[in-house]
């Protein structure tokens, strides 16, 4: 046995050969499977792309680093599951580019945070987190508040968006600054919104779009786009 080893490890070429072999074998192993099953995402009803206004929250989430205190995957444990909710499920993160799922947490789980707070709340947290929760250690972000949200782009980045695989229609794209604007406004009428974004939660505090109302927005539609009680989901389970 030892002497086998030693004539391999003495020889580079049988060597490399050797663990070449050894790691086109593991990858086999790894990669065939995936042929046998028509997907590796779940079948789930209710996942939509953000809205222009989560959009623009999501960019200044990670702008911000907040994926470094909080991550953005609620794992099978069950004392996860009984504290945050439902498990993640990769359906939710399949417009995400990149995900944010992360497995740090200095703060809590931000998965299923939508609709768990009311926006004033959200406001005054990112304001002050302190002011909400006494312990926090996260930093204030008051800030975002008198930063005019930047539109410039807006179309541009939705169709690059389009173009590595988030389904956004000609009509999303052709109604951006209109849904984000309505979106940002609780007086407006959102029946065209909700037709195109369903369960987009509407913020906004003045007349200006800032980006304290896009990131709102974004942290409130995260983990409410599937409704895991609909029996079209029901391949899913607690």
């Amino acid at each position: 046995m030892f002497i086998r080893h030693e004539t391999i490890e003495k020889n580079a070429f049988l060597l490399l050969i050797l663990t070449l072999l050894v790691i086109s074998i593991g990858g086999i192993v790894e990669v065939i499977p995936l042929f046998t099953i028509e997907t590796t995402v779940e079948h789930v009803t209710g996942v939509r792309p953000y809205t222009p206004l989560e959009s623009g929250g999501r960019d200044i989430y990670v702008r911000e680093g907040c994926y470094v205190c909080h991550s953005q995957m609620i794992r099978a444990l069950r004392d996860e599951v009984e504290r945050y909710g439902h498990y993640s499920i990769a359906a939710e993160s399949m417009y995400d580019h990149p995900f944010q799922w992360g497995s740090k947490r200095i703060g809590p789980d931000l998965a299923r945070v939508g609709g768990k707070y009311s926006n004033d709340w959200h406001y005054a947290h990112l304001i002050n987190a302190q002011s909400m929760v006494p312990e926090s250690l996260m930093p204030h972000y008051a800030f975002l508040a008198g930063t005019p949200l930047d539109t410039d782009d807006l179309l541009n980045r939705l169709t690059a968006q389009r173009r590595v695989g988030v389904p956004y229609t000609d009509d999303q794209i052709a109604n951006a600054m209109a849904d984000l604007r309505t979106q940002a406004d609780p007086a407006a009428d959102n029946a065209a919104l909700l037709k195109r974004y369903p369960k987009a939660v509407q913020v906004g505090h003045g007349n200006t779009v800032t980006e304290l109302d896009a990131l709102v927005a974004y942290l409130q539609v995260l983990g409410t786009m599937v409704d895991f009680a609909d029996p079209a989901n029901e391949n899913l389970h607690q």
